[in-house]
């Protein structure tokens, strides 16, 4: 067996489960869960229609690069999305099979296994994917801790300079999960001078992007790059996912996009590796990216959920409304001294409702897990559910 697999750690969720074992939740409440970032509003009624009239797409083979009218969709929302300059669909776009299979790859096609001190950068508190992608690539994960003071994006300056000659490729993640932070201008320009010096790649997993709650929307590394003149986006892939954006998480659509060297040898990895978009799926995508009416309405949707919920959670946490996506990433001691994992289980014990430990979300780094004392709630339910379970947290947080 791989050895490799020994490194990994149990998904937050297992240890979610092993927390709540033998706990019987109180049975005078319906069972609440913000634990889970799965989207829960109605998958737009005509992306289901598009995947139901493409059905004669199941008797053929897709190819790997995808459908000449998906890639020119997709090209077509980044440029519009982003103020982009015209993209090419055929060689700085590849659909994949929702952005966690793509952000999982990409190490693989990037970190060179005979180098044997090699770090792929992650952001502290992260998604558990890029420490498993730096493991099963044979590097070593490095993680950048994120910092309250800087609006929770993590500060690139403490990595000292001995580390930054063995980074291969650094995964970001703006809209952050589980912080909701957003790269500024001013952070891009600091990376990719540092991708310039160092010659690693730089992997933006935006997926959180078109749930925001300023009037400008987030910016993304494709139009950072762009507005600071870095033709061809060198060293940069971006990664977005139709999941949040419209509500389809099982059907599993995202893309890359960026360097198009890159991507060329993603391509020839993802060939053999098999990670072909089935017809239907594609089509109905095409209708999703070319639409943006439901966006619109999703995004308000979340607008008016988070400005119902976080005054009420304002009341005995510390906590404020992101700059995007649906997570409030909570610290839990403004009432009392408590763990996070405590909060989490007698939270669920006492009041049935599920959050997420911050501490799970994070690694011990530089002296700290920056999840400690943190709580994430993923506010994907309808309102009045969300708003319930807003509700009781707040009678929890005065019990103590």
């Amino acid at each position: 067996m791989n050895p490799l697999l020994d490194r990994l750690q149990p998904y937050p969720f297992e240890k979610l489960r092993a927390l709540f074992a033998g706990v019987t939740p109180n049975p005078a409440y319906k069972a609440i869960s913000l634990g889970i970032g799965e989207p829960k509003h109605p998958t737009p009624k005509f992306i289901q229609q598009a995947l139901t009239d493409n059905l004669s797409g199941l008797a053929s083979y897709p190819s790997t690069i995808g459908a000449e009218p998906l890639r020119a969709a997709i090209a077509g929302w980044l440029e519009r999305r982003y103020g982009l300059p015209a993209l090419d669909p055929a060689t700085q776009i590849l659909p994949v099979n929702g952005s966690r299979e793509a952000l999982f790859a990409l190490a693989q096609t990037v970190v060179d296994p005979s180098q044997r001190d090699a770090l792929v950068m992650c952001p502290n508190p992260f998604y558990q994917i890029y420490e498993g992608a730096a493991y099963l690539s044979g590097a070593q994960p490095y993680f950048v801790n994120s910092d309250p003071d800087r609006n929770f994006t993590p500060d690139y300056r403490s990595v000292p300079d001995d580390v930054w000659p063995r980074v291969k490729l650094l995964y970001l993640c703006s809209p952050g999960n589980p912080t909701g932070a957003v790269l500024s201008l001013e952070d891009w320009k600091e990376l990719f001078a540092l991708s310039d010096r160092h010659g690693f790649v730089i992997a933006a997993d935006e997926c959180y992007s078109e749930i925001y709650f300023k009037p400008e929307a987030p910016l993304g590394g494709l139009q950072a790059a762009n507005i600071l003149g870095r033709t061809g986006y060198p060293r940069l892939i971006a990664f977005s996912s139709l999941s949040k954006r419209s509500n389809v998480p099982g059907m599993r659509s995202g893309f890359v996009a960026g360097d198009a060297a890159i991507l060329k040898k993603f391509l020839l990895y993802r060939t053999y590796h098999g990670g072909a978009m089935s017809p239907p799926v594609q089509a109905a995508s095409v209708a999703a990216w070319n639409d943006e009416t439901h966006v619109v309405e999703n995004r308000a949707k979340y607008m008016a959920k988070f400005q119902q919920v976080t005054p009420v959670l304002q009341t005995v946490l510390d906590v404020a409304l992101p700059d995007a996506g649906f997570y409030l990433w909570a610290k839990v001691d403004k009432l009392a001294a408590i763990s996070d994992t405590d909060f989490a289980k007698r939270l669920y014990a006492e009041y049935n409702v599920t959050v997420l430990p911050g501490s799970y979300l994070a690694r011990d780094a530089h002296g700290s897990n920056p999840g400690r004392q943190r709580i994430r709630m993923a506010l994907v339910a309808e309102v009045d559910e969300c708003l319930e379970a807003a509700q009781r947290i707040a009678a929890f947080c005065r019990s103590l």
